[in-house]
Order: C-alpha cells, then structure tokens, then sequence
C-alpha cells in the first residue's frame, strides 16, 4: 500500500501520552475537572488511561516521570462540537481553570485561527501541558485575519453575537 492510500484511510489520532509529575493529581485533574472517564489505572506502572469520547473514540495516556528540573511541555487538542466550545471558557472557569488565548493570555472567549478556519480555546493541565478544545468551523478561511477573539472574526465577517461563529 503506498503512503497516499494509508493517508486516505486515517481519520484522525486515537490516542496521545503524556509525562506527568503527580499521577494522582493528573488523574483528579483530567477526571474531576475536565470529566473524562478513567479506562483504567496501573499503579506499579506509574501510568492511567483515560477515554476520550467513546472508548472507539481516542485514549489518553498519563505517565508518572521523575521530579528532575527538565520537564516538557507539550500540546494537544480535544476536538469537540461547537456549542460546547461556544461555553468552554465559562464551563472550564467554573472547575477552577484558567482560559486561555493562543498566546496563553487570560481569555474569556474563544479565538478563531482564520487560515482553517477553527474555533479553539487553551488552558493548561497541572504540568503545564498545553490543552485545546477545537471545532473546525464551517465557513471560508480568512488568512487575513490571523488569530483573534471570536468577537474579532464575527466583526470582520458582519456578524452579531446571536449568530453562529
């Protein structure tokens, strides 16, 4: 099979890890606050799953590491519909989690990324880990505009706040 017909064939990424410092207080974090749901978790391994959407879905990995001075930071997206988007930041402030803009500004709204186009709002886990909610909107791409507040691309694109993104 050549690589265009495998590429043709994925229809998305199933599942991701991350090194945590605190596996119990990731575990809390990720199923307490974000509600995820805890596929299983293996102590002597210093490791838990959890499943993202439905088990068919996606799967995230946490693993405990050492409390040395280098850490990682990484990212990774949760996509998810829009009307949930539309309410993240206030859902997210309500279990105590600060919202964030695509420079990791304090933000109340979502930002559009206008080259996909794509509704997104960040916030970082207890390590530091950068996390997104993603919707990818069905509208043209604006390279143009960049990356701004939802508030930006509506005004740009002539519409009210009652409208859809």
């Amino acid at each position: 099979m050549q690589l265009k017909t495998i590429a043709n064939t994925i229809t998305g990424v199933y599942e991701t890890h991350l090194p945590v410092r605190d596996l119990n207080r990731s575990i809390a974090f990720y199923r307490d606050k974000l509600g995820l749901e805890l596929a299983t978790e293996i102590p002597e391994r210093q490791i838990a799953f959890f499943w993202v959407g439905r088990r068919e879905v996606g799967m995230l990995g946490l693993w405990q590491v050492g409390t040395g001075p280098l850490q990682m930071r990484l990212h990774f997206a949760f996509r998810t519909e829009q009307e949930a988007l539309m309410n993240a930041c206030e859902t997210l402030r309500n279990s105590g989690i600060e919202t964030l803009d695509f420079h990791g500004n304090p933000t109340t709204e979502p930002v559009v990324i206008g080259w996909a186009p794509s509704l997104s709002v960040y916030f970082n886990d207890p390590d530091g880990h950068s996390l997104e909610l993603i919707h990818m909107l069905d509208e043209a791409p604006d390279r143009d505009f960049g990356i701004g507040p939802l508030s930006a691309w509506r005004a740009r694109r002539g519409k009210t706040a009652g409208n859809a993104a």
